[in-house]
């Protein structure tokens, strides 16, 4: 039997097998088969090859989801505190304070702007070698706004969920973390991850020590929040572009966008334009396909 015979018979037979299942057959053209139809690789394909893994549940969402020209899901790397306040003449702190204020204001314009979930980088494990007078400074201004703010966000509807360390944070942090997590959990409303004494090549180490197989999905239920959804965007402040250590596995596919201004001038109008730069690019993306 000659190749291209042989080749028809298996074709045939494959074919056979994959409509018993209710599944269309496509196949690439070879040169072992030069005279095959086209209208083979026209066909859909509705189902794994044999022997390949199905999409686990969570990447399917994931595909489904970024064919949305809207950013439900937004990460930020609220960056330029320190040098806000030096431009000013202020202090480090006072820089922080006003880094802390901002945060809450953006929350409640990313709840009326429809954002679902958003991701903040409050303190990297990175920041530990600043001098140990500003650490101090910044736990203990973290632990009092927490135990000030969580009663607004929780009248926001927010659920607050803090992700990274808490071995080294101090008592005061580590309770008003608790707290705020335990006062605002039955929230229904937009899902709001800090991320204090966060690196994420930690996160990635810590998951893989635990890791006995069963691909990605898998892997991603050893992360910090495996609840926690990839972010279509991920917008990053002060005019530094890089990501710095900041939800390296969760946006791999992520939009970045990088804004100019330091994080306590990054207003509603910012974060508006940062959603609408995402939007443009996916109906670009679409229009292009």
């Amino acid at each position: 039997m000659t190749a291209p015979s042989w080749t028809r018979m298996m074709i045939t037979c494959l074919r056979r097998e994959q409509q018993s299942r209710g599944r269309k057959f496509v196949l690439a053209a070879t040169p072992d088969a030069p005279n095959i139809s086209e209208d083979m690789n026209r066909q859909a394909y509705a189902a794994p090859m044999y022997g390949e893994p199905r999409a686990p549940a969570r990447q399917v969402a994931e595909r489904t989801r970024d064919a949305s020209p809207r950013a439900r899901r937004v990460a930020i790397v609220s960056d330029g505190s320190a040098r806000w306040a030096q431009a000013r003449g202020l202090t480090i702190a006072d820089g922080h304070e006003a880094a802390a204020d901002n945060v809450i204001a953006r929350i409640a314009d990313a709840v009326e702007l429809g954002v679902e979930e958003l991701t903040l980088y409050a303190f990297s494990t990175e920041n530990w070698g600043r001098p140990p007078s500003e650490v101090s400074a910044v736990l203990g201004m973290l632990a009092r706004r927490i135990d000030a703010d969580a009663s607004k966000l929780h009248g926001h509807g927010v659920r607050l969920r803090f992700i990274g360390r808490r071995d080294r944070t101090g008592k005061a942090l580590t309770d008003a973390m608790l707290a705020a997590e335990r006062l605002t959990r039955r929230n229904a409303g937009m899902s709001v991850y800090v991320a204090l004494d966060y690196g994420a090549r930690n996160e990635i180490v810590n998951a893989a020590r635990r890791y006995r197989g069963g691909g990605e999905a898998e892997f991603a239920k050893l992360l910090h929040a495996a609840e926690m959804h990839d972010p279509d965007l991920l917008i990053r402040t002060s005019g530094e572009r890089r990501l710095s250590n900041f939800l390296l596995w969760q946006a791999a596919h992520s939009e970045l966008v990088f804004r100019e201004e330091m994080w306590p001038d990054f207003g509603r109008r910012s974060l508006e334009e940062s959603l609408a730069e995402y939007a443009e690019r996916r109906r670009a993306g679409a229009a292009a396909v």
